[in-house]
């Protein structure tokens, strides 16, 4: 049998392309559409990257997260925008000058927000779109509208730590009522006992080397999204607070230049999960998610409040990106490093000047004896 030779590609159907074009994921397609004017064409279908978002992102299948995405550029741009994730090469410049004092032109009360700007940023602009998945399976997906507790600009909001849980604001999913269980089924290795896993951490290694936490901020005013999370988990804790906690921790580290005397802030996701059942009698291994949560914290480990974090995840939103994930999570650790340097810097300050105070009572104590005898 023959095949009859294609003399050139654009003698072939536009159905047919359409057809290949697909069933690429979005890296993929947007390699095709660079080969031919063909591909490009057709590579512009916004249902081809609806498509695609739908496979990256199961949240983006809700009605009002298409319209979202619709009225702020279309699904090509949304994908543009949130696949690449926020790197900072910046890190390192702040590792060789680690100065966190308030500069001359920097009050106290212009730290902490109580400064009025003619810029207003409402919190009901900004809409999270949150995914896990366990293994490449999605497990989770979320959105919440706007953050919860910030109803006006001199509430409490602003002035105190910000924090987002997911879980407790955000959607409910009609069939289970939100809650997220993770088994066996889902490719958990059975455990008989905590005991047996505190020895060999295999429920551990499983839990942190399979998940996958994909956390879009959009704002809806400037039109502009950005993913906040590092995709692959940065680290985490096991059995904390209790036994049956895992804590996984994912993240990124934002610019904070003109907002805070540090520039650099570290964006802290993270994800709990509790361990309800264990292997036995007919009962399989089943982990639930109990916490999702979104917090800001500066250089020396302290909460930013809810006014600078709008600040910053408003910047975020137009930072550098790439799509290197492994360069996204260099990033991170270098964070991770410049601030375990600067908090051992500061505990030996310290520590000296604890020293050079016990010295001086010493002295003065001696002194005053002198004196007396």
């Amino acid at each position: 049998m023959s095949v009859a030779p294609v003399q050139n590609i654009p003698s072939l159907n536009s159905d047919l392309f359409y057809d290949i074009l697909r069933r690429l994921d979005g890296a993929t397609l947007a390699s095709a559409a660079c080969t031919c004017a063909a591909f490009c064409s057709i590579s512009k279908e916004e249902s081809l990257w609806e498509n695609v978002c739908s496979s990256m992102w199961p949240s983006t299948n809700r009605e009002d997260v298409k319209s979202l995405i619709s009225s702020i550029g279309g699904f090509r741009k949304f994908y543009a925008d949130c696949f690449p994730l926020i790197v900072n090469k910046e890190v390192a410049d702040y590792q060789r000058n680690n100065n966190l004092e308030y500069p001359d032109n920097w009050t106290e009360a212009e730290y902490y927000g109580d400064m009025n700007e003619s810029e207003s940023i409402s919190p009901s602009d900004f809409v999270s779109i949150v995914d896990i998945r366990f293994k490449g399976k999605p497990i989770c997906s979320k959105v919440l509208w706007g953050i919860p507790n910030a109803n006006g600009y001199d509430g409490w909001f602003y002035n105190c730590p910000f924090r987002i849980d997911i879980l407790t604001y955000a959607d409910r999913d009609d069939n289970n009522d939100g809650v997220v269980n993770l088994s066996v089924s889902d490719g958990l290795p059975p455990i008989t006992s905590l005991e047996r896993e505190r020895k060999d951490g295999k429920l551990w290694h499983e839990l942190r080397d399979g998940l996958q936490l994909s956390w879009i901020i959009v704002n809806r005013k400037i039109k502009q999204a950005a993913n906040l999370a590092s995709w692959s988990p940065l680290g985490g804790q096991r059995h904390w607070p209790t036994d049956k906690d895992f804590v996984i921790r994912f993240g990124s580290v934002l610019p904070a230049k003109d907002i805070l005397p540090c520039q650099v802030v570290e964006c802290i996701l993270i994800m709990k999960f509790r361990v309800t059942q264990t292997e036995g009698d007919g009962v399989q291994t089943t982990l639930k998610l109990t916490e999702l949560s979104m917090q800001l914290e500066d250089m020396e480990g302290a909460h930013v409040n809810g006014r600078n974090s709008l600040h910053i995840i408003k910047e975020a939103l137009s930072c550098r990106r790439s799509k290197n994930y492994s360069e996204v999570l260099e990033s991170c650790h270098m964070y991770s490093k410049v601030q375990n340097q600067l908090k051992e810097e500061k505990m030996r300050s310290e520590s000296r000047l604890d020293r050079l105070c016990i010295l001086s009572g010493i002295a003065a104590f001696m002194t005053f004896w002198y004196c007396v005898l």
